[in-house]
């Protein structure tokens, strides 16, 4: 474990953690200006085993992927392969169906083309097809008019995005990642984990809580009318909220996302398996213009949509792909961007400062967005600088 002096503070919140029961296993991880000063992690990795938590082990990371799979779409609208304003339908031509001609491929990247449900039940024996997920979205109509409204596509995004880039390249999200991103960086970082991988993952540890659809973040600017609506949903089946998380429901298989199905699948929504170091390393390549120039990650950063969600019900905030500062993204500077996964998973980049952090653990809160452990500690670098 490494931890700059500088940086203390970082270190006595993450310990703090696992003193006070909060964690079960964790990692964490900093960068700043391209150099590592923070890279820890403690507890237990498998809690039916005791597997302790090692230097190189990784966690499925959930949604954390969305910026990893926006950051290979950019790789190649740079490249002239696709063109971010343009429908949807010019490289995909069946999802023009339902009326979506004009729906484009920033208002997939942006959660504005409506279409944050699969309608039907995916059954098991898609969950490794994304491109039969992706043709029953194409048959759908968007429940919203596009670009009218953003809501969450929690899993859907990946499908849709990462059908654009299929029909592009001809290739997987998590093969582009392997050749382009996580290959030539060293990254421990995988979009579909193989089964070496999949061996020595963490095991996830479900929350504690009841209340499903509940965002663990800071209470200040959520009206109390608000948080009654988010409970009403988490409660209804049939809310969008729940619709949109729960197809394909992980929950079908046996041990959830610590199946060997969905840590091998690859989804583009929801498939990382990670150390927090492989994740703060992405960022890192992301700020230092390894991955795109600077002027992509610039406007990539800008944000297109801010306000309520009509999946999440409260306000978010997305570039093309990225989360950017919000109460689903509440981060300490302006200049932040990145992804948080469900349950506490966190990943962002800050080039106004610098900054590359990772942030992964096993135990999971009961939250769609990010959870109080991380930003505890992702405040703590911001204090410590």
């Amino acid at each position: 474990m490494h931890c700059d002096p500088r940086f203390s503070r970082v270190r006595e919140v993450f310990e703090r953690h696992f003193a006070d029961g909060e964690e079960l296993g964790a990692a964490f991880a900093v960068y700043l200006d391209g150099e590592p000063v923070v890279d820890l992690w403690d507890g237990i990795a498998d809690r039916h085993t005791g597997r302790p938590w090692a230097a190189d082990t990784p966690a499925f990371a959930y949604s954390c992927t969305k910026a990893i799979t926006a950051a290979v779409l950019l790789q190649l609208a740079e490249r002239g392969l696709v063109d971010v304003r343009a429908p949807v339908a010019d490289v995909w031509p069946e999802f023009a169906a339902g009326g979506k001609e004009t729906v484009t491929v920033e208002h997939l990247l942006t959660h504005q083309c409506g279409l944050p449900v699969v309608a039907e039940p995916v059954p098991v024996e898609e969950f490794e097809d994304q491109p039969a997920i992706a043709a029953r979205l194409a048959g759908q109509a968007p429940l919203w008019e596009p670009g009218s409204a953003h809501g969450y596509h929690a899993l859907t995004y990946g499908f849709l995005v990462g059908e654009v880039i299929r029909r592009v390249t001809g290739k997987s999200v998590g093969d582009l990642v392997a050749a382009e991103i996580a290959g030539p960086l060293e990254l421990e970082l995988w979009v579909g984990a193989p089964d070496s991988v999949i061996a020595r993952t963490a095991r996830l540890k479900a929350g504690e809580r009841p209340g499903p659809g509940v965002t663990e973040t800071p209470a200040g600017g959520r009206p109390p009318e608000v948080l009654a609506e988010m409970a009403r949903a988490a409660l209804d089946p049939q809310s969008l909220m729940n619709r949109a998380l729960g197809n394909p429901g992980m929950h079908l298989l046996k041990g959830g996302a610590n199946n060997p199905v969905v840590l091998r699948a690859g989804w583009p929504a929801a498939g990382v398996v990670t150390t927090a170091r492989g994740l703060a390393g992405f960022y890192r390549a992301l700020v230092g213009g390894e991955l795109l120039r600077p002027e992509t990650l610039q406007d990539a950063m800008r944000p297109r949509v801010h306000g309520p969600d009509r999946v999440l019900l409260l306000d978010t905030s997305f570039g093309l792909g990225f989360m950017r500062p919000s109460l689903t993204f509440p981060m300490p500077s302006p200049t932040a961007f990145g992804h948080s996964g469900m349950g506490g998973s966190l990943g962002l980049g800050d080039p106004g400062r610098g900054l590359a952090i990772g942030y992964v653990m096993n135990k999971m809160a009961d939250a769609i967005s990010g959870n109080l452990r991380g930003l505890r500690l992702v405040q703590a670098v911001y204090d410590s600088l």
